[in-house]
């Protein structure tokens, strides 16, 4: 592979494509796998009124779905625009963005448990489940940062200015994801409404970027 060969790509050719664009395939798996876990209910009794009661009772399926995929849906925004900012990878940003697609593969499954168990005794095991892999994912995309954002990796003319705020702001996923953690054992729905608010964030920030 030419990034370990030595070989040098042309003169002015961006050397991500390939990268970005099996990325793009994991993330929008990812993201489709979740709807798999809104279910049709089948109540006891069939009737409209059954059938709209069972509809309402699966709503931590519909609170866990939104917030997962739209959660998912900023990453991809945002990874989309750093590697704008991106010319040339090697091995270090490879294995980091592999890194990330693991974890986002894995997020339909604690999507599965909030949905499951929300609404019983096991919903601050299950909201400490989800918020921890949120918190790896954070980890995980700002060690993506560190790898693309170094000048070798980086296009000439990308914007110092936007680096730098993608740097502070993913500095706060780790510490909030934590704190989500640390407060599902107390109050799920406060875990819960932590992860919710941390996307609405960085999508709100997406174009500062």
């Amino acid at each position: 592979m030419w990034f370990t060969s030595g070989m040098e790509k042309p003169s002015g050719e961006k050397e991500t494509g390939r990268l970005e664009a099996f990325s793009d395939g994991v993330f929008a798996i990812a993201m489709t796998l979740l709807v798999l876990e809104l279910k049709v209910p089948h109540p006891a009794t069939v009737s409209s009124r059954a059938f709209s009661a069972a509809l309402a009772a699966q709503w931590p399926s519909y609170v866990s779905f939104i917030t997962s995929f739209f959660t998912v849906l900023v990453m991809w925004v945002h990874h989309h625009v750093i590697f704008r900012l991106v010319k040339r990878v090697d091995a270090r940003l490879l294995f980091a963005n592999g890194f990330l697609l693991m974890l986002v593969t894995v997020v339909p499954f604690p999507t599965a448990a909030i949905a499951e168990y929300l609404k019983t005794p096991a919903a601050p095991a299950a909201c400490a489940f989800y918020a921890g892999v949120f918190f790896a994912i954070a980890i995980a995309f700002y060690l993506l940062l560190l790898a693309a954002f170094r000048d070798s990796m980086l296009d000439p003319r990308a914007s110092h200015a936007r680096i730098a705020r993608f740097r502070r702001n993913y500095r706060l996923g780790p510490p909030l994801y934590l704190a989500a953690l640390i407060a599902a054992p107390f109050s799920p729905l406060l875990s819960l409404g932590i992860c919710t608010a941390l996307w609405i964030f960085w999508a709100a920030t997406a174009g500062e970027c």
